[in-house]
């Protein structure tokens, strides 16, 4: 008997050697899972199984075998009590073109169980919260790609839900419309304290905005940790200097001097990462930068990304091809899972 609750076990969704077949793929594999409240990343490439998984935790497609909960209640007997419960956002575009975002908003609240009067009300909240609240009367046929997604966002809220489920909201976002949209997961939770489950092939995405991240690929676990587990600190320090006319190549000098002092280093594009072997080795690069006259633009601990955990275990070579862990969000490169990581279709 699959049992979890939000109050007594402190856990939102549990699957328990869940599995899911078809006569000639095998979309999950005995996946056994905790979620808790927060936000969860469930990352995978196409085909891993991520919607599959959405699909028999909303109640709408049965297992082959295994159980599953969601907020305490059975997938398999409980579906329409489950959904009444949780907010769905699909991955594909599923949205009248002929109606505006207010009366589609408002119909799905309605559909949800709300009076007229409460879904009318809702629906204009979470409109403003999704930033649509000018557009709203406006045919959602002339919507651009990233409003069509605050509209799907807004009707998996309308009805205050405990559990969101996003199917890659970002989905044909530009970098700008994607940094908009994960805001937004990120606030669904910390202003409403609904938890979130979100689905996403970028593992970036997911690195930004999860309290845990969840990793399957072909239907199967791959891991399931807290975020910072996965980018805890590593023992390297990333410094970044400025050129000058005289040290046209800041960071190559720098590292020369390093080197001569006895410290272990290496240039990774434009950052220096070093080893840490002490307190003492802030000191050095700080003095070994001052007496080339660069400037230090930052020294900070270096944290692994999600994305360079799994090329390290892929590979196994120990090669460091993400560079710099803490770099700023709007320039941070997202890491697409390899199409073939997926080898079973969901």
């Amino acid at each position: 008997m699959v049992c979890a609750t939000t109050f007594e076990n402190v856990t939102v969704i549990v699957t328990e050697s869940l599995s899911k077949r078809y006569p000639r793929v095998t979309a999950l594999d005995r996946l056994s899972v905790d979620i808790t409240p927060g936000v969860t990343g469930l990352v995978g490439a196409n085909g891993a199984g991520k919607s599959t998984l959405i699909k028999i935790l909303l109640g709408l497609s049965p297992a082959s075998e295994g159980r599953a909960a969601v907020l305490g209640l059975d997938v398999a007997t409980e579906g329409a009590a489950i959904r009444s419960l949780v907010g769905y956002m699909p991955e594909h575009d599923c949205l009248p073109p002929d109606v505006s975002a207010t009366e589609f908003v408002v119909h799905m609240a309605r559909m949800s169980g709300l009076p007229p009067a409460a879904a009318r009300e809702r629906t204009a909240d979470t409109l403003r919260h999704v930033g649509l609240y000018e557009e709203r009367y406006r045919s959602m046929g002339g919507y651009s790609t990233g409003m069509k997604q605050r509209v799907k966002l807004a009707q998996a809220l309308v009805h205050d839900p405990q559990l969101v489920l996003l199917d890659e909201p970002t989905n044909g976002l530009d970098p700008a419309g994607r940094d908009d949209m994960l805001g937004l997961i990120r606030r669904v939770h910390t202003d409403f304290g609904i938890s979130v489950l979100v689905t996403s092939h970028l593992l970036g995405e997911l690195e930004r905005i999860s309290d845990h991240v969840v990793v399957i690929d072909g239907g199967k676990l791959l891991r399931s940790s807290s975020t910072s587990d996965f980018t805890q600190a590593t023992a390297s320090l990333a410094v970044e200097v400025t050129d000058t006319d005289q040290h046209p190549h800041g960071t190559r000098a720098t590292f020369d001097a390093l080197i001569a002092a006895g410290l272990t280093a290496h240039v990774d594009g434009h950052l220096l990462l070093v080893d840490i072997t002490g307190d003492e080795t802030y000191d050095f690069v700080r003095d070994a930068v001052a007496e080339l006259g660069l400037g230090l633009v930052r020294m900070e601990q270096r944290r692994h990304r999600i994305a360079e955990i799994f090329s390290d275990e892929d590979e196994d070579d120990g090669a460091d091809t993400t560079g710099d862990a803490n770099a700023n969000a709007n320039t941070d490169t997202d890491t697409d899972l390899k199409e073939g990581a997926g080898r079973d279709a969901a």
